[in-house]
This record gives structure tokens, sequence and C-alpha cells, in this order.
């Protein structure tokens, strides 16, 4: 007896939906291009500046989705999640907005510019320490889990909640409707949110076009979890991309296995040569995490050359008192 075909975790319907919940209260972004850098790559390249968006990151979308998402009666009560800093921020914007807590599980090594946009949007702290320099995905777990019984708040995982990934496909979609024929989107992968939404659209929206996951190949869970078929947890990642050090989830593998391409890795000073270029070229700052598609192209990682490539670039929240070229 043949069985139905399984329903995927996130559908187009829902990204549609999440647009419209959240339209009146993110950013559209702009998408940039450079003579100059398409020059360098061979290739005709389109960056989608996430970097501008609200809290300079697109975890935003999926933030306000999430938030906006809930009820009254689960809302009053406020929400918790764990983060390193960009999704911390963006939670806390988002529950600032709708006039609710935040509680925000946070390792002590998060960056002091993310701790700070944490407090500036009204985000409570709770410090999560590992038995390692940074804490494991079970930790931060055992953290919201414990914050969640004292509080009552709503959980909201970073990237493996259906209502989060539809926020993130929203980028995708607002991007293939501006530059409808691209040939490959890029996106960075930590633990899957964004590219795992960028499939869903993506491949909705043109399904000839490439989905390619970007990620440092001192943290490449998601590049061999890809290979092998099933869930390789992230286990000792030691790479400046600090928003790509987590594993994939569930829901966000099953997304990746189905709709991306291919993922590919890249270099550490591929990372940062990405961070710079950007700058000297496009005059805008990325974080390192952000970088990691462009130094895809940089890298010739993906064969782009005489295409047009779609990149998200994903934010722009780094600590200008450490940026990496100038650290001896």
């Amino acid at each position: 007896m043949a069985h139905p075909p399984t329903k995927p975790p996130v559908a187009m319907d829902d990204i549609r939906s999440a647009r419209a919940r959240i339209e009146d209260k993110i950013r559209v972004t702009p998408v940039m291009t450079s003579a100059t850098l398409d020059a360098l790559l061979h290739a005709r390249v389109f960056l989608k500046c996430e970097n501008f968006q609200r809290a300079g990151v697109f975890k935003t979308r999926g933030a306000f989705n999430a938030v906006f998402s809930l009820s009254d009666s689960e809302a009053v009560r406020g929400v918790v999640t764990s983060s390193s800093g960009n999704h911390a921020a963006a939670i806390s914007l988002a529950a600032r907005t709708r006039g609710i807590r935040a509680y925000i599980a946070m390792p002590k090594i998060a960056l002091q510019s993310k701790v700070a946009a944490v407090r500036r949007y009204g985000g409570e702290i709770v410090w999560v320490a590992g038995r390692g320099e940074i804490p494991t995905s079970d930790e931060f777990e055992a953290a919201v889990a414990r914050i969640q019984i004292e509080t009552n708040a709503t959980t909201v995982h970073p990237y493996n909640d259906r209502r989060t990934i539809a926020g993130q496909g929203t980028c995708a979609l607002e991007f293939l409707e501006e530059c409808p024929d691209l040939d490959f989107m890029l996106a960075p992968v930590g633990g899957g949110g964004l590219l795992s939404g960028t499939a869903v659209a993506a491949k909705a929206l043109n399904s000839d076009i490439k989905v390619i996951g970007c990620e440092p190949a001192m943290a490449d869970d998601a590049h061999r979890s890809l290979r092998a078929g099933r869930i390789i947890p992230q286990t000792m990642p030691r790479t400046i991309a600090d928003g790509l050090r987590t594993s994939l989830g569930d829901l966000t593998f099953a997304l990746i296995s189905t709709g991306v391409d291919d993922i590919v890795t890249v270099t550490e000073d591929g990372i940062v040569a990405a961070m710079r270029l950007a700058w000297d070229i496009l005059k805008i700052v990325i974080e390192p995490s952000s970088a990691v598609a462009l130094a895809a192209l940089l890298e010739r990682r993906v064969p782009a050359e005489g295409k047009k490539v779609g990149i998200i670039v994903s934010g722009g929240n780094v600590d200008l008192d450490n940026l990496p070229w100038n650290k001896k």
C-alpha cells in the first residue's frame, strides 16, 4: 500500500503568510550590485543586504514572525530562546515591539556588541556556562528548558522552528521578486533556518535555481550531514563565524535535504578576505557569518562563471574594536 507523501515542515504558503504578518514591521532590504565585483568574479553578482535589516540581521524576519504568531494568552507570558547574539537581539526587538518579555540564554563568550544589542532592545540575559569554551546545543536547550519552567514563557527556537524558518524564507521571496532569473542563490548555514527557508522559497519560485549553502570548513557539520544523509552534530567548531557554530535541527535538515543542491565550505582566511572585500568594494560592513557566502565565490567553490548569482548577505553586526584583519 502506497503511503501519502510526507508534508514538508514549511511550505511556500507558510512563507507568504509570514510576509503578510511581518511586512509592516521589517524592512525590504536593498539588492546591491558592483561592476568591479562582477569583473573580479567573472559573474553577475546580486547581494541581498540583510545587514540593513532591523537589528542588522536576517534573523529579525523569523523572530517577528514567531513572536507575532503567538496568541495573546501565549504572548503575555513572554518568550524564551537561546542565541550567541543575532537571534537574541532580533527576538528582544520583536518582543519589545509586541510589549512582552524576552528571556535569552546566551554564552559568556558572546561578542560584546551583540550582548549590548540584546540589552538595548530589552532582552533579559541568562548566561549559559558550558563544559567547553562554547556551550553545546544540549547545554543551551537545558538552559532554555529551565527558564521555560521558571517563567512559563513560550519557547522560540532560533532555527529549528516552523515559524522561524517561514520568516527567514521571506528574504528569498523578496530577493527573487526583484531578481527572478538567478542561476544560483547562496546563503550561509549554521543551524539552517535561513538556508532551509531560502530553499523552500527559491525552489517554489524558480525550480531551475541552484540553492547552495556556504559553511566554514572549521565548522562543517551541515556539509558532512548532507552527504551522509543524517545529522552529524557540531562538536568542536573553531571558526571566526560565530553565528555558524550550531548544528542542524531535524526540521532544517529535512528541508535542506530536499531543497538544497550543495553545501560548500570555505577557509577562515577566505572569510576574512570576503569581509574586507565587502568594505573595500561595496563600502558595507558585514560580519564573518555573512561573509561566508561571498567567500565561496572568491575561493571558486561554486561554478559561477558567466552566471547570475544571488548572495544573501545575512548580517552586519561586527565588533568594530576587534576587526579580524587588525589582530596580530
